[in-house]
Formats: structure tokens, sequence, C-alpha cells
């Protein structure tokens, strides 16, 4: 193992370049479906399937709770900057008829590659509902030092609203690996792109760098991302290539604020527009705009956006990851998102779910970063997750059949009963 070394602000040294800082386990309690805990070990790529209704989404708004609770406030604008639907109480808190009485408040945690360690339960009272969510306890180590206690909610000069943890930042060193976990969660975010916003007449209601959280600002987004690319020489070129290899219509995209004959006049429109070029068209007529072109081209560069650009966050989510996207190409975008992630940051991760087979046939679950889990409903309805490996027994399944098939035949779960 590599040895751990950090800034403690004593003089202690800084972390090794050879570490990354991953989170490694989520666990939620509580929120929504998800009732009991069950912890879940991330990895770079973290691909979760299931039937509709299940509570995958759920889990990517736990996370998106958690990282409000990072910033210090959890209420509907912060919930609704990282992705996470606003909604009250009674919605959030998990509520089954076999289980009882619904438990008193929601519990998240989450832990890094050192044991740094940050969890929250947070309360608001179903009857009479508060605009912010209290702060029932609160914990935050770095795997060494413990630097905020449980307990120490409980005295009675703090704001039940206010995080602590978000106010011990500034005593932290910027290498503290609680203050990068921390960094981290708060920069979380849930997208969920849409066609009408990434063609860029529909304007994004959760606006942020480097794109919008429905795919607002993809034409600046791309420029950045082309020019980040091209500036790194041939090892960029050749990332690029790779983006625009899987638009195989495409000779060229680029970005402009002057549709001039491209876009009718009574089209609504963002300020800067993608602009394509087709390779089998007539040169006088083989320029369009994102208005008119594929929308599965707009979700490829969405996500590879999303990936490359050192501006996005350390870890996010991709809600529906497969949507317009044709299944051939679905595929080779999913093989791409493991590098794609490492070679911009290797402490970039990415939760993502899917609903497309073709999906399964992208990951590689041989590289241990990249992970699949089966998201289920139990006999009760209570969301369950379990990660799907490759045993002795799915490999000589897979050896016949790839795992697209071996899902659609039910050997891999995460099924609807219909």
């Amino acid at each position: 193992m590599v040895e751990r070394r950090f800034d403690d602000g004593a003089g202690s040294q800084g972390k090794s370049d050879k570490e990354t800082m991953l989170i490694r386990n989520l666990t939620v309690h509580g929120f929504k479906s998800i009732m009991q805990e069950q912890p879940i070990e991330l990895g770079r790529v973290n691909c979760f399937i299931g039937a509709n209704g299940v509570g995958k989404s759920n889990l990517l708004e736990a996370l998106g709770v958690l990282g409000a609770a990072a910033n210090g406030v959890v209420d509907d604008e912060s919930l609704l900057r990282r992705g996470v639907r606003a909604g009250v109480p009674r919605l959030y808190k998990s509520s089954f008829a076999s289980e009882g009485k619904a438990p008193s408040h929601i519990g998240i945690e989450v832990s890094g590659e050192w044991q740094e360690c940050y969890r929250v339960s947070l309360l608001n009272p179903l009857g009479s509902p508060e605009p912010a969510w209290k702060y029932k306890t609160e914990y935050l180590s770095d795997g060494t030092a413990e630097i905020i206690a449980d307990g120490l909610r409980s005295k009675t000069n703090l704001n039940p609203l206010a995080g602590l943890a978000a106010l011990k930042m500034v005593e932290l060193a910027e290498d503290n690996p609680a203050a990068q976990l921390m960094r981290a969660l708060q920069e979380y975010a849930i997208y969920c792109p849409n066609t009408p916003t990434l063609r860029g007449i529909t304007p994004d209601l959760q606006s942020r760098r480097p794109m919008g959280l429905s795919g607002g600002q993809l034409a600046e987004a791309f420029e950045m991302l082309r020019t980040h690319l091209e500036a790194q020489g041939d090892a960029g070129e050749e990332i690029l290539d790779e983006v625009l290899a899987l638009i195989d219509w495409v000779a060229d995209v680029a970005i402009t604020s002057q549709a001039g004959t491209l876009l009718s006049p009574k089209v609504p429109r963002s300020k800067h527009l993608l602009k394509f070029t087709d390779r089998f068209m007539q040169k006088s007529r083989n320029e369009l705009t994102a208005y008119d072109a594929s929308e599965g081209a707009l979700y490829v560069l969405f996500t590879a956006a999303l990936c490359l650009l050192p501006q996005s966050p350390k870890i996010f989510a991709i809600d529906n990851l497969d949507q317009a996207l044709n299944p051939r190409l679905v595929t080779s975008l999913t093989k791409q998102l493991a590098g794609w992630l490492k070679y911009q940051d290797p402490e970039r991760q990415l939760l993502f779910t899917a609903h497309n087979p073709a999906v399964l046939d992208g990951l590689d679950l041989t590289d241990p970063e990249v992970r699949l889990f089966a998201v289920e409903r139990n006999s009760n309805g209570l969301t369950c997750y379990r990660r799907i490996e490759l045993t002795p027994a799915l490999l000589a399944l897979n050896a016949q059949y790839p795992l697209s098939r071996l899902w659609m035949m039910g050997h891999l779960g995460a099924v609807p009963n219909v």
C-alpha cells in the first residue's frame, strides 16, 4: 500500500502523487425506498440497473442530500442545485407498512480510500415540515483524527439548521483527506439531460459549470473541451478523435453564434450553438446546428464533456445515461467511460443508471474500478442493492452469451415481474 501522507496544518508532509482519493463506501438509511443500511462499495465507474421504480435514482439523490449537508444547509434550493427532486419530509422518509413506524431521521454516510468519513442524520417533522432540515448528528474524520464528533450536535448553542463540517473546512489543509472528501461531496450533482435543452432551445433551470444539469451550455462546454484536448498535443487529439468517432456521420463539430441560414428565425436559441458538418452531404449544404442534428450526437458530446473537462465535479451522476442512444452506440460509449474519467482525473467518479441492456456489453467487469449493481425491491418493497461480479458461474454463462443477453434472460436479476 502507498504510504499515507497529508498536510494536517501542523507541518506534516503532503499527499503522495500516487494516491487516489475516491469515495469507496456509501450507506443510506431511511431515505425514500432505501430503508435498511446496505453499504455499497463504489468504484470509478458505477452502473445501476433494475426495473422502473425500484430505487436506482433514490441512491443518486441520497448522495445529493449528503452533498447539500456537506455544504452547510439542506433545503429545497440546495437540493435542486444538485439535481435532487425537492420534496416534503413525508416523501423523503421511508414509510413501509411492513416496517411499522417510519424512521425519525434520514441517515447517510460515505467513506474514502483512507477511511476518511462524513455522515449525517437529518430531521424534519412530518406534521409541520420546516424549510430546512435539522442536523440530528454530524460526524467528520480524516481517517486518523476525529474532526467533528456525533455528540457535538447536542450542544444547545449550536444552530441545528447549519452544518458544522462546512465551517470546519477553513481549518483543514487543502490536501487533508477529510477536506478533499467534503469538496467532492459539495460539488456532486445529478445530471439528467433532455433533448430540447441540449439543442439550445430551452433554458436550463439549474445552470452551472461546465454544463447545466439538463444539458444547458453544451456548445460552450464542447468548445472548452476541444480547446482543452488540443492543448494537450497528440494524447488530447487522440481522445478528441475517440469522441468524434462515436458520431459516424460527422466530419467536424464547431461552435457558432451566427446561425444565419441554418436556423429559422422563429426557433428560440441560446447565444452559442453547436454546428455539425455532415461528411456525406454536399459542401454547400452540409452544415446544421444542434437543433437539426441527431439527438444521439448531443448525448454523446454531453457525456464526453462531463467525463473529460477539468471543470466537472470530482464525483457526479447521470440519470439514464443511455437515453436516445442506439444500442451499439451506447455499448461503444460505455467502453470509453473509465478511460475518459481516469485520463482527466484519476480521482473522478461516475454513478449512472441505465435501462438499455447494451450498456452492459460496454462494461469491463475485469477492471476492479468498473462496477455493476443490480437494484431490486424485496417482497416488502424495500430497495436492495447487489453488486454483480464475474463469478466462475457467470463467466461460464458469459462465454456463451453477452451480459446484455444474460440480463434479458434473467440471470442477473434486476428485471420487472411482468
